[in-house]
């Protein structure tokens, strides 16, 4: 039996949103080659939301325990992960495109002898071969990808696998592991700000550029974010980042963060190419622009031409109305 091996990802505990996409992402090819799709989690200890990834398409959940996994331990993870694919003869690896899937990934790819199709927004099963398919040309055109080589290592993009449940419950283990020592010893994380959503998995996202004028205006963007009641994450353009603005972890575009959020609302930014491919992929785009010439338009499904500090917190105040 073809069997699928998706790498989750957890916090602290927690299993991260993206988890239950990538579940779904490795269902979807399980079901393409009639198999089983087997879970793999790395943590310090009981991870919660494990009992939740049989009924996402999970045949069997695997936790794999040791205190360096705790925190960031990428060397360590990536020899557990090579080893436990290369043992189960898995078909194809699936992890997200994340912060940490994007590191990881290559790194087990290249420890495999394989390729990796990294960030694609779609997977298939086509003859027998896993094939993918990946934006490029700053999404402006979709590549496709065939994997022949075994096994198919690919990284999906957060927000474009929408979790499917499945009436059906998988099997849970937890065995603790030795980890190896790496070059590389992480002795602290910092964490965000408490209730600070990733743009990268936010289902809303909120960018602004330089009409914006000056950093302390981002306060109009985060009392609209607040308006949707912890849904919405604030992003920023590659100007803002560079002026120093935000912090880098905020910055949506082509050096920045991918997103595919179900709404993304562009408030002055004007809409450059860098900044485009890495928002092309959301479900709705809402742009907010004095500038009625202003590329961002060519992309956006709905427009507001007009002064962003008179829009946006009219724009607030009817949100607030509508949670109540």
């Amino acid at each position: 039996m073809s069997k699928v091996l998706a790498v989750l990802e957890q916090r602290e505990g927690a299993l991260r949103k993206v988890s239950s996409e990538v579940v779904t992402g490795a269902r979807r090819l399980a079901d393409g080659l009639a198999g089983r799709v087997d879970a793999l989690v790395l943590a310090a200890g009981s991870v919660q939301g494990i009992d939740q990834l049989g009924g996402f398409g999970a045949d069997t959940v695997l936790t794999l325990t040791n205190d360096a996994f705790g925190r960031d331990a990428p060397e360590a993870c990536t020899r557990v992960i090579a080893d436990r694919a290369k043992a189960g003869g898995y078909r194809a690896v699936v992890f997200a495109a994340s912060a940490t899937g994007r590191d990881l990934a290559p790194r087990v790819a290249a420890r495999l002898g394989v390729a990796l199709a990294q960030d694609v927004t779609d997977v298939a099963v086509e003859g027998g071969a896993v094939t993918v398919i990946h934006p490029v040309y700053a999404g402006k055109a979709l590549l496709k990808l065939k994997l022949t080589a075994t096994p198919a290592i690919v990284s999906l993009r957060p927000n474009v696998f929408t979790p499917v449940q499945r009436p059906k419950a998988g099997s849970a283990e937890t065995v603790a592991v030795p980890a190896p020592t790496g070059r590389v010893v992480v002795t602290a994380i910092k964490p965000a700000t408490a209730g600070t959503l990733d743009v990268a998995e936010a289902p809303i996202v909120i960018s602004g550029g330089r009409g914006l004028k000056e950093p302390a205006n981002f306060k109009v963007l985060e009392e609209l974010a607040a308006a949707f009641g912890g849904r919405a994450a604030v992003g920023a353009s590659r100007a803002v980042v560079d002026a120093g603005w935000r912090p880098h972890a905020d910055q949506v575009g082509q050096t920045g963060k991918t997103v595919s959020p179900t709404l993304y609302i562009a408030v002055g930014i004007s809409g450059a190419i860098q900044h485009l491919a890495g928002m092309r992929t959301s479900k709705v785009i809402v742009a907010i622009n004095k500038d009625k010439d202003a590329p961002i338009f060519k992309v956006a499904d709905y427009g507001v031409v007009g002064d962003l500090f008179e829009v946006v917190p009219r724009l607030t105040e009817e949100i607030r109305k509508l949670h109540g």
